[in-house]
């Protein structure tokens, strides 16, 4: 008999949503049957429409159709019985039935201010092992367990740097996330602008587009930054850069580090919260003070002058994606998760 589950999500269009689709076709594979409350008119929503039924609603705090969709959701879980409701971010969690026999829990993928919205949970996952502590020192007395995030499966294939009009002996460096302040790319065009002759492809769209723009233009090197926007498979577009680079400054994971060890590009990352936890400096990345535009120029001339450092960095980051981020292993992890199973993911975690 296969699993059957229940997703809750209300996220937007990024990289948390990007290991949403990820995850849920693979647990496809593996035969769990699958039912997903999400936002309307998400781009993603044709990846995982053949999964199973889903019901669309933006569930604000106060409207007639978010009581609509607390009574579907209890009718739901009534009818069909889930073995598991997982709700994606403290948002979705508040709309946990009480009701019904299935496990409950909350997987985060950030730092919550508060727990109030877990009242029905049965534990909490975070994606790296700060989290759960971050919940601990919140009052949290439930079991907390980690169980990170895998890259999406895609052999890289760099695209032709003509696409984005990039000469083909420049130095590239490429970056990918949503254009808010929290993510630094502001740092990174004051970075290129130190660096004479290098490239910056900034994957991604958001709110700082024109800002960006505008400060690229200013440091004068607007003719040396390309917008590509949201791309589908921004790992293609990685693959075909010299270097990686994130320059967050509050950063829980970091999916898009994922994706460039997985294109077998060398990464330069601040020390925000994911990185600081599987990226050892010097080893399988380079690490950056938050903010520090001159190490962030450094990181970058590193790597462009020395292609034996860049090799090696690959190299070792290739080995930390095997033993940290496995698509098996994180599977498996939550297929014990939908069963109650924690103890055992607790007793197999090697984060």
């Amino acid at each position: 008999m296969s699993l059957k589950v229940l997703h809750l999500h209300f996220g937007k269009d990024g990289g948390a949503e990007r290991f949403f689709v990820n995850l849920v076709n693979a647990l496809g594979e593996r035969g769990v049957e699958q039912r997903f409350v999400m936002r309307p008119k998400r781009v993603w929503k044709r990846e995982i429409a053949h999964l199973g039924e889903i019901i669309e609603n933006n569930y604000r705090r106060i409207s007639p159709t978010s009581l609509w969709l607390e009574w579907r959701v209890r009718k739901l879980v009534r009818e069909w019985k889930p073995d598991a409701i997982l709700a994606w971010m403290p948002r979705a969690a508040r709309l946990i039935p009480a009701t019904g026999d299935a496990v409950k829990f909350v997987r985060l993928g950030d730092f919550p201010r508060h727990l109030k919205h877990f009242r029905y949970c049965d534990f909490i996952v975070g994606n790296i092992p700060g989290i759960g502590v971050h919940c601990q020192n919140l009052g949290w007395e439930k079991p907390v367990v980690t169980i990170s995030n895998f890259p999406r499966e895609v052999s890289p294939v760099p695209v032709d740097r003509q696409l984005l009009d990039t000469p083909e002996d420049a130095f590239v460096v490429s970056s990918s996330g949503r254009f808010v302040p929290r993510k630094g790319m502001d740092l990174l065009v004051r970075a290129i602008a130190r660096i004479p002759g290098a490239y910056l492809w900034l994957l991604g769209d958001g709110k700082e587009l024109d800002a960006l723009q505008q400060l690229a233009q200013q440091e004068g090197v607007l003719d040396r930054v390309r917008f590509p926007g949201w791309v589908d498979e921004p790992i293609h577009y990685v693959a075909a850069s010299d270097l990686f680079c994130m320059p967050s400054r509050h950063e829980p994971l970091g999916n898009v580090v994922l994706e460039a060890w997985r294109a077998g590009v060398p990464t330069v990352s601040t020390r925000s919260e994911g990185p600081s936890w599987y990226m050892r400096d010097g080893d399988n990345g380079l690490l950056v003070d938050i903010d520090d535009l001159d190490a962030l120029v450094d990181a970058i001339n590193r790597v462009r002058v020395d292609p034996e450092l860049g090799n090696r960095l690959v190299a070792n980051a290739n080995e930390t994606l095997d033993a940290l981020f496995s698509r098996e292993h994180i599977v498996d992890f939550y297929l014990l998760a939908f069963q109650g199973r924690i103890d055992e993911i607790q007793a197999a975690d090697h984060h």
